[in-house]
């Protein structure tokens, strides 16, 4: 449990940073049945504005961030009905500030209020809204033309990643060479080799998953309500980067699913049934434009 805590606090520290730079992402997600109850596709599209506020390097950015999941039961027998729970829509308002407070560090904010559900009733309720926070401290630094360092310190708080409690971590970016760099960090550590300028391929371990609201409540027997679902990842593998520009890139990426929890939960987010996710493959391609 102490090595999962940690892990978790690695990998939500890059994504935070990630979707400050990500001025523009999409990418699809599919974790295959592979013998097991259920299979994942993920869907997800997101946008940052930034919008320039003094000559300071002080920028607000405002975005949205949606993502589509479907899920696909294999097992008739389940004790509920597949049809209430096979499609999920998850919308994020992104309100972001950063703020260069000196000569080497910056500051990172971010705010984003959305709402994470099943939609199958006619109207969205309170339940439905989820919220989170981001606050960063960014430092950045190089020590000659090819050798780079950034450190990252922060805290962060999401009510639909899975963890509801607030997230303090650190992560460190280290390019040694022009062909090496790694980073260490609590949501995501990887280790990259730049073979040029437009091909890179990564190393890497992380955290994924979502957590949504049911609506209206799905009946599992026994009386039981599933009021949430919830799916969390450890993951480790490789991704390709191919840099069609200074600022755009594809990537695809492959991981092995080293633990899974696939759970729904009553309104007290305890868990109420599990499901069987055996599968230990995870697959993502995309393309994002970043800063």
């Amino acid at each position: 449990m102490k090595n999962f805590f940690i892990l978790c606090l690695l990998v939500c520290t890059t994504q935070i940073f990630a979707q400050l730079n990500d001025l523009a992402r999409a990418d699809f997600t599919i974790i295959p049945s592979k013998g097991s109850d259920v299979e994942y596709t993920r869907s997800r599209i997101l946008f940052n504005a930034p919008i320039k506020l003094n000559d300071n390097q002080t920028y607000l950015l405002l975005g949205l961030d949606y993502s589509n999941i479907q899920i696909t039961f294999e097992d008739e027998n389940l004790p509920f009905d597949r049809e209430e729970v096979n499609d999920f829509q998850l919308l994020d308002f992104v309100i972001g500030y950063t703020q260069k407070i000196n000569k080497e560090w910056r500051f990172g904010g971010r705010f984003s209020p959305g709402v994470s559900t099943n939609l199958t009733a006619k109207e969205l309720t309170i339940d439905d809204v989820f919220f989170s926070i981001d606050l960063l401290m960014i430092k950045e630094y190089a020590l000659d033309e090819v050798r780079k360092k950034r450190l990252v310190l922060g805290i962060s708080y999401s009510g639909n990643r899975g963890f509801n409690f607030p997230l303090p971590y650190v992560n460190f970016y280290y390019k040694w060479s022009e062909k090496w760099s790694y980073n260490l960090g609590v949501p995501k550590s990887n280790l990259q080799y730049h073979f040029s300028a437009k091909h890179r391929l990564k190393a890497f371990a992380q955290l994924d998953g979502f957590t949504a609201n049911v609506q209206n409540g799905v009946p599992l027997g026994q009386e039981q309500i599933a009021r949430s679902i919830n799916l969390s990842l450890i993951i480790g593998g490789l991704q390709y980067e191919y840099h069609l520009t200074k600022h755009w890139q594809l990537y695809a990426r492959s991981a092995y699913i080293f633990s899974v929890g696939n759970n729904f939960r009553d309104r007290n987010r305890e868990d109420v049934l599990t499901l069987n996710t055996q599968s230990t493959l995870y697959l993502r391609t995309g393309i994002r434009f970043k800063i």
